[in-house]
C-alpha cells in the first residue's frame, strides 16, 4: 500500500505544499466548466506529516530499506486495531490512513 501511494505525483505533491502551515493551494477540476477552487490549509497533523517525512525518505533514500516507525506509529494512534504487529489487510490500512489525514484537515 505503502508503496503504491509512494509511487503517486498528486499525493506526493499535496503532501509537500500541506506540511507548511497556512498554504494555499490550487485544485483544477477536469470539467472546464468548473473554476479551479482555493483551499487554504491549516497546520498539518501528526499522521499527515509522517506520511510526507515517510514518502519523502523513500524518494530519496539511497539505503534501499525504509521502516516506516513513525508512521504505523501515528496509524496506531488513529486505529488502535493495528497495535501488536497482527496480521491486518491491507485495504484496512489504507482506509484508516486515509480517513485519519482527511480528519485532521
Amino acid at each position: 500500500v505503502l508503496q503504491n501511494l509512494s509511487q503517486t505525483p498528486v499525493l506526493r505533491e499535496l503532501l509537500k505544499e500541506a506540511k507548511m502551515p497556512s498554504t494555499i493551494i490550487k485544485i483544477e477540476s477536469p470539467e472546464l466548466s468548473m473554476e479551479p477552487q482555493l483551499i487554504k490549509l491549516d497546520q498539518p497533523g501528526p499522521l499527515t506529516l509522517a506520511m510526507y517525512q515517510f514518502l519523502t525518505e523513500m524518494q530519496e533514500t539511497k539505503k534501499g530499506v525504509v521502516t516506516p516507525k513513525e508512521l504505523f506509529a501515528q496509524v496506531c494512534k488513529k486505529a488502535i486495531r493495528f497495535k501488536g504487529y497482527q496480521q491486518q489487510d491491507s485495504h484496512e490500512l489504507l482506509r484508516y490512513l486515509l480517513d485519519g489525514m482527511r480528519a485532521e484537515e
